[in-house]
């Protein structure tokens, strides 16, 4: 077992704008334990330039390497990453809300997801299976919801296997950390 990082004042002072690790931030952390030897993060996306900083902040405390990029989705990395990316990490907006919440490039960017919750998550679904090299790995955040067994169909539809890697309940959620692989890797594992 890793212990739980230190993690910048986030929710506070310079980074007011930023979402505060909750029960998805600490189950995504979970999952990826799991794989730990096969997991090594070197850039991260977000929308929010508040996020950003305060992720690089993070990493420094825990004497990582991580180069942030302040951006929408993956879409800076396509065509240069294309089949390069080994693990793609993604904890999205997926609360329900009205459409007219997504898009905001503040606090509110962390949870707007949408109708079903799957208006940013849908966005990127076309991405993955041209950003994962052939053992790469892509791991998902979703809540109920979401419909996770429908996300596994449709990426499976995408030559991805998917499958839940690790669920919790957190209050009135449904918390779920979808796991995918292209279908004709060798490495998938339970």
């Amino acid at each position: 077992m890793y212990p739980t990082p230190l993690y910048a004042p986030a929710g506070r002072g310079a980074f007011t704008d930023v979402y505060e690790p909750a029960e998805d931030s600490f189950l995504l952390m979970d999952a990826l334990e799991k794989d730990a030897e096969r997991l090594k993060a070197s850039s991260c996306t977000d929308v929010n330039p508040a996020a950003a900083q305060c992720t690089l902040q993070t990493a420094h405390c825990n004497h990582l390497q991580l180069q942030p990029v302040v951006t929408d989705l993956a879409e800076c990395f396509l065509p240069r990453l294309k089949g390069e990316v080994d693990v793609l990490v993604f904890n999205p907006p997926y609360v329900v809300t009205p459409s007219e919440e997504v898009g905001s490039r503040g606090i509110e960017a962390s949870w707007a997801g949408g109708i079903r919750g799957r208006e940013v998550m849908d966005r990127i679904f076309p991405m993955i299976p041209q950003l994962l090299s052939d053992h790469g790995v892509f791991y998902l955040v979703t809540v109920s919801e979401n419909h996770p067994e429908e996300i596994v169909e449709v990426l499976g539809g995408s030559g991805l296997k998917g499958q839940v890697c690790l669920s919790r309940h957190a209050g009135r959620e449904t918390l779920s950390i979808l796991r995918f692989i292209h279908s004709s890797s060798l490495l998938y594992s339970s």
